[in-house]
């Protein structure tokens, strides 16, 4: 039901934060149900006689499907609206659980998984909401996405601990299968009873403020008004170098994250940590990222995307050095700093993508563009689901390709600095 425009000023009240919350929920379902392949990935492999690298590769189809549709979902968004999308993608989805609890070889797994829950959860993937979320607010933009990208980490929390205590009690059919139907309960009500494209449709502007409203003293306003105020379509975005310096760090970025959360469960059962805790610290590492990615979205509105960035990703690096300090060690004191460092380092990720992005290509092809940058995002994701399972069965250790991604964190920084947002979006209005 449409709203007048009236009715909504007498909430005091901006709707943007309802889609805030939509899109957190969503999310929070988007990742935390991608992240439970961590958990079926060992149950799967003491079921049947695939090989790591086998098994791993399903999720590594997973997002090169992800990285084929997200493109065509974002170009869809801006022509179409997301509800045309995001409400059949959800019954896809729903359809493609149901099915994977009936999966008895390796390529119905790699079918109904990699590519049909590959499909469907692209529509309520950060893709969707980040086409959207760049039309509800400018000033509060990290904030907005840190606060809607904080479902990512939720999701794990919430998903990843209640998969692996489904599968303890009803084994892994079944609880594909209760995904699915929490999917289709939840996602579908929420999308299609409360979402909205763009403030207009509601008689509202970006951030709440009225019609023809200035910037107060301490709020943002562009740097570069040239840059900002080009309507930029995909045509325009790619012959610039900062749209490849766009796509480079988020891609080099994916690799490291996904590394990480596809196999640190099964590392850290083969250091002697039951499969139960191992599921548990991946939830934990879920939470933590949640409340860190509101921080650092909130710090980047503050003190600039790089900055936070750089930041967010000396975190990851230390998380990982953990790791493996550990593997060699044998110490198992220092899974509490993997936990505390990974999980603020992986925070700062998503909402600086998502607000670069939209700092540096703000116009009618938004959506196409940033689908193109999530579709390398899922194949930096795909790299890094199934490299370290191809390095661990030729070396039978994790050590050289945690090695390998840490050193790739530290590279992604370079290319956030030379796409330079700080010299095209939001700076401080000195009065």
């Amino acid at each position: 039901m449409s709203l007048r425009k009236g009715e909504i000023r007498l909430w005091h009240f901006y709707y943007g934060w309802i889609i805030v919350g939509v899109a957190m929920v969503s999310m929070a379902f988007w990742f935390g149900i991608r992240a439970t392949f961590s958990v079926f990935y060992v149950a799967l492999l003491e079921d049947f006689s695939w090989t790591r690298g086998q098994a791993a590769g399903v999720q590594s189809m997973a997002l090169i499907t992800y990285t084929i549709m997200a493109p065509i979902v974002g170009g869809l968004i801006d022509r179409f609206g997301p509800r045309r999308i995001i409400l059949p993608g959800v019954l896809l989805l729903t359809l493609g659980l149901i099915l994977c609890s009936s999966i008895t070889t390796l390529a119905q797994f790699y079918l109904l998984y990699g590519v049909l829950v590959g499909t469907g959860v692209t529509s309520v993937a950060i893709v969707s909401y980040t086409a959207i979320l760049a039309h509800w607010f400018e000033r509060k933009r990290g904030l907005a996405n840190g606060l809607a990208v904080s479902g990512i980490g939720l999701g794990t929390f919430i998903f990843v601990p209640l998969s692996q205590y489904c599968i303890s009690l009803w084994g892994w059919r079944l609880t594909f299968a209760i995904l699915g139907a929490l999917v289709l309960i939840i996602l579908l009500s929420l999308n299609a009873l409360l979402l909205r494209h763009k403030p207009q449709e509601l008689g509202l502007y970006p951030d709440g403020i009225k019609e023809g409203e200035q910037p107060k003293e301490g709020e943002l306003e562009p740097m570069d008004f040239t840059w900002s105020e080009t309507d930029w379509t995909l045509q325009s975005a790619w012959r610039t170098g900062r749209f490849w310096y766009l796509m480079m760090f988020p891609f080099l970025a994916a690799i490291v994250i996904y590394a990480i959360l596809v196999h640190h469960v099964r590392f850290l059962v083969d250091q002697g940590i039951d499969v139960t805790t191992a599921a548990f610290i991946f939830g934990l590492l879920g939470i933590i990222s949640s409340a860190f990615r509101i921080f650092w979205g909130w710090l980047s509105d503050l003190i600039g995307r790089e900055k936070t960035y750089t930041l967010g990703t000396m975190c990851i690096f230390l998380g990982i050095c953990s790791l493996i300090l550990l593997e060699i060690s044998g110490e198992r004191n220092l899974v509490l700093p993997f936990i505390i460092f990974f999980g603020a380092g992986w925070g700062v990720t998503a909402p600086m993508f998502m607000s670069v992005a939209a700092d540096l290509f703000r116009g009618r092809g938004f959506g196409l563009i940033y689908g193109i940058l999530e579709g390398v995002i899922g194949i930096g994701g795909a790299l890094g689901a199934w490299v370290p399972g191809f390095i661990f069965d030729k070396t039978q250790s994790y050590q050289w390709a945690f090695g390998l991604v840490a050193s790739m964190i530290i590279l992604s920084c370079l290319f956030v600095w030379l796409a330079a947002p700080r010299k095209t979006s939001a700076m401080i209005v000195k009065n």
